[in-house]
């Protein structure tokens, strides 16, 4: 086949993103905090179990959130796959504004995340961001990416929050968004693919 034909018909390949959350860690605090975190060994082991799983994927890519936990992840999971890993800013955990250095309380964030998955991202965090602002970031990386991987599957490591608003805008009332705050374990994953049509919830 000729190259330019084969680079055109790639514009009308969706890319396929499988975007992880980094497995299990450990913190310095109790406290609610916009960085740091540390895969604990269960963590490690979730995050080679995610790059076994994804062996028969074909990944052409891996991306990661900047923060260390999302890094770790990534790069364990990278090490199973034989990729190196691209750090990007933009797809880390939302902000916790006015809650940083407070304990983490579910009576602010529950109905938070549970409106969000019903598909009003208008709400936030006090003094941080709201559902609408996390995905309007994440989306404008996950955009580059899959420009730069057309027709390809890529990893990408994030963080809960993240795939909470991400599924609450892309798939609200799906049966494939995630219960409530909590249902986003460790190295889960969720397909997300985009062609000229924009970006739609894919098939696992």
């Amino acid at each position: 086949m000729d190259g330019t034909v084969g680079r055109m018909s790639d514009l009308h390949c969706p890319a396929r993103l499988i975007v992880a959350r980094h497995g299990e860690a450990e913190y310095e605090t109790d406290t609610m905090t916009e960085s740091g975190g540390s895969l604990t060994a269960l963590g490690r082991r979730q995050a080679r179990d995610l790059g076994d799983r994804l062996v028969g994927e074909r990944v052409a890519g891996i991306v990661s959130s900047d923060l260390a936990r999302a890094v770790q992840t990534a790069e364990i999971a990278a090490g199973v796959l034989g990729l190196p890993v691209q750090v990007r800013e933009g797809l880390q955990e939302f902000a916790v504004g006015d809650f940083l250095g407070r304990a983490w309380d579910p009576v602010v964030f529950d109905p938070m995340v549970a409106a969000w998955l019903a598909g009003d991202l208008s709400t936030g965090v006090p003094g941080g961001e709201t559902g609408d602002q996390i995905v309007t970031r994440v989306l404008k990386v996950l955009d580059e990416i899959a420009d730069q991987y057309r027709g390809e599957t890529v990893l990408a490591v994030s963080h809960g929050g993240v795939i909470l608003a991400l599924m609450g805008r892309l798939a609200a009332g799906s049966p494939a968004v995630p219960k409530d705050a909590y249902d986003v374990p460790n190295c889960s994953t969720y397909v997300l693919e985009r062609d000229a049509d924009g970006w739609r919830v894919g098939t696992a």
